[in-house]
């Protein structure tokens, strides 16, 4: 496989990635069904093998288990991949959300917990996960410089964040890697945030490539999800929404029936061809669904696939927001 530069600071990591959250939580339903650790453990082996060494977790995934899972699986591998995680969202042991911290003794607290659950020396990338309005970017990111001048974190990152953030942050110390939500169906990054990483150098990590899922073609109605998956609260899977929704799926089908390939692929083929400072990280914990989302970068898409694919899914295609109320007002900080 192919890789990619993150940033300007020497970061470099497979063209995709891999995330790991459903592996532990949220959209297998909140009692864990639907999740057999081996199975997300040989996922992980698989990514491995076929190249995909960037993996993404965060301490708020389980909370805390999907960083020892991931630790698990990397044990006698670690010189084969490259580690992401996340702190800011904070969790209590029984999953409440509990807001979101860039204090700096907070950062470093937190930088120590996932070393240990993910029984590593040292965090590849290192992102704050959600920005804390309550406290300055600089503060936060000073704390981060800190931890990779002691050598605990290799390179920094931030997830969520606006052009202003990322600027007053980039200042303080180089930001290597920006995640943010990013596909077919969330296009927004492509306004401001896409132009202001380019400008600094620094790369794109797109979360939700298959817009959680739904960009697959496996979900037709809200019943298909699990009772407790956390997608029925998005808007985008409720109502009026999900039918409109389904329409720019049935258009993403026929162009990928043209190009012979699944709607996933289609969808993280137009990420990769969006520029070679993007590398999306979809998420599965079943290596069939790894497999074929690999098979992406074969999916060759010349200029002309490129607009049509931007005619069916244009900017603000998508019915409903990307989260409830509340989830809204912690993006874009």
């Amino acid at each position: 496989m192919a890789t990619r530069r993150l940033g300007t600071q020497g970061l470099e990591v497979s063209e995709l990635g891999l995330g790991c959250m459903g592996m532990s939580d949220f959209y297998a339903g909140t009692d864990g069904a639907g999740r057999d650790e081996r199975e997300s453990i040989a996922t992980i082996h698989r990514a491995i093998e076929l190249g995909i060494t960037f993996l993404d977790t965060a301490d708020m995934y389980g909370p805390f288990t999907n960083e020892e899972l991931v630790g698990r699986a990397i044990r006698g591998k670690r010189d084969q991949v490259v580690v992401a995680t996340k702190f800011g969202n904070v969790r209590s042991a029984d999953g409440a959300y509990l807001g979101i911290n860039g204090r700096p003794e907070y950062v470093r607290q937190a930088c120590d917990a996932s070393l240990k659950r993910l029984g590593v020396d040292v965090i590849d990338l290192y992102y704050q996960h959600r920005v804390d309005r309550q406290t300055p970017i600089e503060e936060t990111v000073g704390a981060m410089a800190e931890l990779v001048k002691e050598g605990k974190v290799r390179y920094l990152g931030l997830s969520e964040a606006s052009p202003a953030t990322i600027r007053r942050a980039h200042a303080v110390h180089p930001i290597s890697a920006l995640q943010t939500e990013y596909s077919l169906w969330s296009r927004e990054p492509e306004d401001e945030i896409l132009p202001t990483t380019r400008e600094l150098g620094i790369g794109f990590v797109p979360y939700s490539p298959l817009g959680r899922g739904f960009l697959t073609g496996r979900f037709r109605t809200i019943d298909d999800l699990p009772a407790d998956d956390y997608r029925r609260n998005s808007p985008r899977f409720q109502g009026e929404n999900f039918q409109k929704n389904l329409d720019l799926l049935q258009h993403v089908e026929r162009l990928a029936v043209e190009k012979g390939c699944t709607p996933s692929q289609l969808a993280l083929a137009w990420l990769l061809h969006r520029g070679h400072d993007i590398v999306p990280i979809p998420g599965t914990k079943r290596v069939r669904y790894l497999e074929e989302n690999a098979g992406a970068r074969a999916v060759e898409l010349s200029a002309e696939d490129m607009r049509r694919i931007d005619a069916v899914a244009p900017l603000g295609v998508a019915a409903g927001t990307r989260y409830p109320e509340a989830g809204m007002h912690t993006v874009n900080g």
